[in-house]
C-alpha cells in the first residue's frame, strides 16, 4: 500500500510530526508484521524518529542544524537555499520502520517527523507499507 501525506509547513525550518498519520496507513493497510518506508521527495525536506513528547528536543535539532549550517553563509547554489539541501543530506529522505502485530515498533517517546528546511510550503510524504504473509512478503 503506498499513499501520501499532505503536509503544510508554516516555518523555514520545523519538525512536523507525521506519527498519527502514519499510524493510521499502517491500520488501514491489515499489515500485522512487516515494515513502513516514510519517504520525503524534496531535495529540501526529510524524514527523522525521534523524541516527539517535549518540544523542546524539536528547537533544539532545529536550533543546533542552524548553527552547524547557517542558512546565510557563502554558498554557490543561487537560489538562497543550500543550507537547506545540506541539512535534508544529513538528515536523510527517509525512515524504515518495523511493525510489530499491526503496530509500528518505535519507542515509547519517538515519533515520526518531516524535517522543513526550506518552508513555508505545500510538501507531501510517500508512505509504502510492505507486510508479512505465510513467511512471504507482499505489499498491500
Amino acid at each position: 500500500m503506498v499513499s501520501e501525506i499532505p503536509v503544510s509547513s508554516g516555518r523555514r525550518n520545523e519538525l512536523i510530526d507525521l506519527t498519527s498519520k502514519v499510524e493510521k496507513i499502517v491500520n488501514e493497510s491489515g499489515v500485522k508484521n512487516g515494515f513502513c518506508l516514510v519517504y520525503a521527495p524534496h531535495t529540501t525536506a526529510a524524514i527523522t524518529i525521534n523524541e516527539n513528547a517535549d518540544p523542546s528536543v524539536k528547537n533544539d535539532i532545529l536550533n543546533y542544524l542552524s548553527k552547524l549550517i547557517p542558512e546565510n553563509s557563502n554558498f554557490s547554489h543561487s537560489e538562497g537555499n543550500s543550507d537547506a539541501h545540506i541539512k535534508s543530506s544529513l538528515i536523510g529522505c527517509s525512515e524504515v520502520i518495523p511493525i510489530k502485530d499491526g503496530k509500528l515498533t518505535l519507542g515509547t517517546w519517538q515519533g515520526v517527523m518531516f524535517a522543513e528546511f526550506d518552508g513555508p510550503r505545500s510538501r507531501k510524504a510517500i508512505v509504502n507499507v510492505v507486510g508479512g504473509l505465510n513467511g512471504f512478503f507482499r505489499s498491500s
